[in-house]
């Protein structure tokens, strides 16, 4: 693997750390508002699938050994077991869903805004199962009421949070493919 592949990939997960500081608690429900997830979902369409989520599982082993990077600056195995820790979980499986949709950044490879839309969808959307099936399960809710609480109050953010990724990444890809990605010559 290629030095600089490392370096970005570790920059991400550090940056998916750092998003986590931006933490807003939701009257109701343990569930803040974090940057965290609009993050995970640009580490898969600027990094790709493998890249990607690398990078967040990097982000969740760091939390599991202590270091303060879950939302609020938490950490610990008892966040994962807690009823928050599906959707960090969930992370994971949506930065490799990003990924695997919007592919990885290559030179001289547009990616239509189309396929970044649904990438960005879709890995926002896959966040929610382990979370919800994890929240239902840790607080013993039922469906109906995990969805009011976990789902409902944070779409219309999410939309936003959609947006705005797919506005961040069309740029950034070009520059990723070109310093991340484009394959060494070798002489």
């Amino acid at each position: 693997m290629a030095p600089k592949r490392i370096v970005f990939t570790a920059l991400f997960a550090a940056l998916t750390a750092a998003c986590g500081f931006i933490s807003i608690p939701v009257p109701g429900t343990p569930l803040p508002i974090v940057l965290q997830n609009i993050m995970v979902v640009l580490d898969g369409l600027l990094l790709g699938p493998v890249f990607g989520a690398v990078s967040v599982v990097i982000f969740i082993l760091a939390g599991i050994i202590g270091l303060p990077v879950f939302s609020g600056g938490t950490a610990g195995i008892a966040r994962i077991m807690g009823p928050t820790g599906g959707f960090i979980i969930g992370y994971a499986i949506s930065a490799l869903v990003a990924g695997l949709i919007s592919g990885r950044p290559a030179v001289g490879k547009k990616t239509s805004v189309l396929r970044l839309s649904i990438a960005s969808v879709c890995g926002f959307a896959v966040m929610y199962i382990p979370g919800v099936i994890h929240f239902m399960h840790s607080l013993d809710k039922t469906f109906h009421e995990t969805l009011a609480l976990c789902v409902t109050p944070y779409l219309p953010g999410d939309i936003i949070k959609i947006i705005i990724s797919v506005l961040i990444c069309i740029p950034l890809r070009k520059t990723v493919a070109t310093f991340v990605f484009q394959e060494e010559v070798t002489e």
